[in-house]
């Protein structure tokens, strides 16, 4: 049997090393340092089997990582799974807001959210939403749906307002503050809106109504009847009856902007009669004009 002869120790100095040879002994050293420090805390030298149970620790901490990883990465797909197939996941309950005319209900069958929809139908839809809401119901701009705990959702809806009706022989029709006529008729007109009549131009109508849209509400809701009775002097003319009483003509271009002076003028009358804001500002008496 053959024995492998012990190399004489190497004891060139470093600069006469190669790389390799330096890292060898530097490696040497540090195995020996390793023996020392052993020796000094245990009174016994260092071996290879002292390393061993460190190893197997290592290695049972590893596979425990592991599995840990395994069992939270499946338990989380049967969460998911479960709510997809459980109630949860579909709604429960529908909160309406931003309404002042449209029902709970109608702003419902518009968009087509129930309870029992899919939640996945409604989260990051509102485009979509919107597009089938203002189709089925004209009186709605916008749609905007949030989440509200599991499976609650909000409808914030952006009501277009009434701007009055638009007599259509025995039914009306509202008319809308963004120009646009509804197509459903209504028996009677309800609130305190305006009757438009003698609005044979389409786009006269729809300019009218953009004016009337900048009100402030309290003009807005005394103002009974708009009526389009255009003259030689000024083809714009209309002739609105309000229910104070008074009776007022104006300028459609300029009926917004003229009507702001309306209650001041009105304050000062001390009778019913006639505003007149077609050219200037100014009131008189109906008898005056009888005469």
């Amino acid at each position: 049997m053959a024995f492998f002869k012990r190399q004489p120790k190497d004891n060139r100095p470093l600069d006469q090393l190669t790389p390799w040879e330096r890292y060898q002994r530097q490696a040497d050293a540090n195995k020996q340092a390793e023996k020392k420090r052993h020796a000094s805390w245990t009174g016994k030298p260092l071996r290879i089997g002292d390393k061993l149970p460190k190893l197997k620790l290592q290695r049972r901490q590893l596979v425990t990582k592991r599995a840990t990883l395994l069992i939270s990465l499946f338990l989380v797909g049967m969460l998911i799974s479960g709510y997809f197939i459980s109630p949860l996941s579909h709604v429960q309950t529908i909160q309406v807001t931003g309404t002042e005319k449209l029902t709970a209900t109608e702003v419902q069958t518009a968009t087509e959210i129930k309870p029992g929809t899919s939640l996945w139908a409604v989260i990051g839809h509102d485009t979509q939403i919107s597009q089938r809401a203002r189709k089925a119901n004209q009186q709605i701009g916008a749609v905007k749906t949030k989440l509200i705990g599991l499976n609650q959702i909000k409808i914030q809806v952006h009501e277009i307002r009434i701007a009055g009706y638009l007599s259509t022989g025995n039914t009306y029709r509202r008319v809308l503050e963004n120009g646009k006529i509804m197509t459903t008729t209504v028996a009677q007109p309800s609130g305190t809106y305006p009757m438009y009549a003698g609005f044979k131009s389409g786009q006269r109508l729809q300019t009218m109504i953009h004016q009337y849209a900048k009100l402030p509400a309290a003009v807005k809701h005394n103002i009974s009847e708009i009526k389009f009775t255009p003259t030689n002097a000024n083809p714009e003319r209309v002739h609105l009856y309000m229910n104070d009483g008074n009776e007022v003509y104006a300028t459609i271009t300029t009926f917004a902007s003229k009507m702001s002076y309306y209650a001041g003028i009105a304050a000062k009358m001390k009778q019913a009669g006639v505003v007149n804001l077609e050219v200037g500002a100014y009131s008189y008496s109906f008898k005056k004009s009888h005469n």
